[in-house]
């Protein structure tokens, strides 16, 4: 599964993202975590300290090398230089697999060890104001973009990205690669104009939202997030004293998360698992051709040089018995 968690900043999507990444990691499930957030924090949430979470390689340095295994002998991309964050797979292109070792991986992802489990874990790398505009989206989260362009994942393998605080994601149509969106609203109007944002604009790709509540105390609050976001408010988390120790760097076992808040993550779990036979690959095709060509005619031909259209295959669908390319 392909999950996203989403919010506005400080709304405790990054700490709920690193929990259910370690609820996934307990399961002995395979898990790739992402940060794909302009502040990364994903590294820290997930234990690491400041040395390590400052270490880990940067996609956006990456991305010659990951345009050069996804293009793979796709007949249809000239070259690197023309593929840009949406360029879709082809016959001929490689694919990524959770559950594989590849040049990708090995250049970008780090294991990081969770309570007896182990995650790979991948960041976008940290963001500089040179960096902020069209172009961090080309070389930073533009990578996460077209690595999910190429994943193939099947049930029971997962992928979770925590994104960029906001709506900035509809910059590209890097919110429509997930099985699952996961909004984590506060209580506030702050809180929830993100929802509306993101409603509105994914109503008509079939995205599937779902927002859960953080930092909930009490009747009011959780009446306010019905009244807000209606049928879409899947639950609500509240206070924890072992998040408070995490961020302190002294976490408990995991084990001992609050009972409500195990609760909360395994029903986590089984949304977005109720979500894989919704699964329509070739609509999930269609969309990343249609974002393709919207970003080709606005800028990505004038950058290029090409004709990027050409590199639409007009008879792939990406799907689970797709082969990669050797």
């Amino acid at each position: 599964m392909k999950i996203a968690f989403v919010g506005k900043g400080g709304s405790g999507k990054t700490t709920l993202s690193s929990l259910f990444i370690r609820h996934l990691a307990t399961t002995g499930a395979p898990v790739v975590a992402v940060d794909a957030d302009i502040n990364q924090h994903l590294g820290a949430a997930l234990g690491l300290d400041e040395a390590e979470a400052a270490a880990l390689p940067a996609m956006g340095d990456r991305l010659p090398l990951i345009k050069d295994y996804l293009r793979g002998s796709n007949p249809r991309i000239t070259s690197t230089e023309t593929m840009i964050k949406t360029t879709p797979p082809g016959e001929g292109s490689r694919l990524l697999r959770v559950c594989e070792d590849n040049p990708v991986y090995d250049a970008c992802a780090r294991p990081v060890e969770l309570d007896g489990g182990a995650v790979r874990l991948m960041v976008t790398g940290p963001f500089t104001d040179a960096d902020l505009g069209v172009a961090c989206y080309h070389s930073k989260t533009g990578a996460v973009e077209l690595c999910l362009n190429h994943l193939v994942d099947g049930q029971g393998e997962y992928v979770v990205v925590d994104m960029t605080a906001g709506s900035d994601s509809f910059a590209s149509g890097m919110f429509t690669r997930f099985d699952i969106t996961f909004l984590v609203a506060e209580p506030t109007l702050k809180g929830v104009s993100v929802y509306r944002q993101y409603k509105e604009y994914a109503r008509d790709f079939g995205v599937v939202l779902k927002v859960v509540g953080n930092k909930v105390q009490g009747a009011d609050d959780l009446d306010f997030l019905r009244a807000e976001v209606g049928d879409d408010l899947l639950m609500t988390v509240g206070h924890s004293d072992w998040v408070r120790a995490m961020e302190k760097g002294r976490p408990p076992r995991f084990e001992l998360l609050e009972d409500a808040n195990l609760r909360a993550l395994r029903a986590l779990q089984v949304a977005a698992d109720a979500t894989y036979e919704l699964r329509d690959r070739e609509r999930y095709t269609r969309q990343m051709v249609h974002f393709h060509l919207k970003n080709a005619a606005s800028w990505g031909d004038a950058r290029t040089g090409a004709d990027l259209a050409a590199q639409v295959d007009p008879g792939f669908v990406l799907g689970e018995g797709v082969a990669a390319s050797a």
